[in-house]
């Protein structure tokens, strides 16, 4: 018995088959796959659901964050409630930009916040958070590499081709000083102020000069930190009030004791300077963040989970100077040299890490984003 015969059409070509009906969308599925956090909040700010990068970015689990208070959430006075207020008032879709979003779980991320009312009574409010990229931040950290290393090649030179004859010039000023009256004296006195002012300088830069790679293990973060804030309040830091908003479950970081002293001092000691007189105030604020993977050049791809911020309430950063601040030689301070937020980059960047600032009136935050040390390399 021969095969059936396929139906043909008109011109004797086989039917294509009818399309399979499409299978129902689950919208739950939908929101899981979302890579922003969204949140579903009620009158009352209580939230009734919250997709899987919501509770990423809390650091909670829905079970616990349905049912709980939003503004437990987050810092009081928070942007985030200020606009969750207008949208009730106003019953319209609201955008807020790189606003800063603070909370005891989260410390302080830039996001941009979007808010709707939903649901046929207006009775439900989604929210949904978008942070900053991380490619963008990856750009900039990128370029203050860069800088770093042209400023290491830079420092290199200046070592061999000026120090030493600076030398000779000290001495020749010293050796005229003694044969010329007061008047001339004066003048030979500032030749070596002046040379040993640049000598100082050089000796600064040298350390850029070392390109190789730095004895690492693991480092309890914490008394890194705790070293800084007896270094900062036994002498530049006196008038500051100093806040400690440590997570103590934090596991060691993958890196040199002595060089994140360093990094945290310069940051400390910036913030020092730049917070008022009276009232001024620096927070040391250190979270863990889960799934925090970046590209680092040169050392693929790298975890960096703990997070080190310094934050203070000076004036902010010039708007002018932010895209270039951890560039050689660019500083706020009449006799600053520029050189300790490059160093500070070049040492972060020495470690696979990241350092990332924002900046406002009343609010500058320096987030360092740091490796942790592997079982292997024990504890500290």
């Amino acid at each position: 018995m021969s095969a059936p015969s396929r139906r043909r059409g008109e011109q004797g070509r086989p039917q294509a088959a009818p399309p399979k009906p499409a299978r129902p969308v689950d919208p739950a599925a939908v929101l899981a796959a979302l890579p922003d956090p969204l949140l579903l909040v009620d009158r009352a700010g209580v939230i009734r659901f919250v997709n899987p990068a919501a509770e990423q970015f809390f650091g909670i689990g829905a079970a616990a964050l349905q049912g709980s208070a939003l503004a437990d959430l987050v810092a009081p006075g928070s942007a985030l409630l200020a606009l969750v207020e207008a949208v009730w008032h106003g019953g319209n879709t609201i955008s807020g930009h790189d606003m800063v979003l603070e909370g005891p779980r989260i410390g302080s991320r830039l996001v941009t916040i979007q808010g709707a009312p939903v649901g046929e009574e207006g009775d439900r409010l989604v929210l949904s958070l978008h942070e900053r990229a991380m490619a963008e931040k990856m750009d900039r950290h990128l370029t203050r590499t860069k800088a770093a290393r042209s400023l290491t090649a830079m420092a290199a030179m200046l070592a061999h081709e000026v120090k030493n004859p600076l030398s000779g010039i000290r001495g020749a000023a010293q050796l005229l000083e003694q044969d010329l009256p007061p008047a001339g004296r004066e003048l030979t006195r500032l030749i070596c102020e002046e040379t040993d002012r640049i000598v100082a300088l050089l000796e600064r830069m040298e350390g850029f000069a070392d390109d190789r790679p730095i004895a690492r293990g693991a480092v309890n973060i914490h008394e890194v930190l705790e070293r800084v804030r007896k270094i900062a309040q036994s002498g530049f830091a006196r008038h500051v009030r100093l806040i400690e908003e440590y997570d103590p479950s934090l596991p060691p970081v993958f890196g040199n004791r002595d060089l994140l002293v360093q990094v945290f001092l310069n940051l400390v000691k910036n913030a020092a300077e730049a917070v008022p007189n009276a009232g001024g105030e620096i927070v040391l604020t250190t979270a863990y963040r889960h799934g925090l993977h970046l590209a680092v050049a040169g050392q693929g791809r790298q975890h960096l989970p703990l997070m080190v911020s310094v934050s203070d309430n000076g004036g902010g950063i010039p708007e002018e100077l932010r895209p270039h601040l951890f560039d050689p030689f660019i500083t706020t301070k009449r006799h600053g040299s520029g050189l300790g937020l490059a160093l500070v980059a070049k040492l972060v960047g020495d470690h696979g890490g990241v350092v990332e600032f924002d900046s406002a009136p009343r609010r500058t935050v320096f987030r360092v984003f740091l490796p942790v040390a592997a079982e292997r390399d024990g504890g500290s």
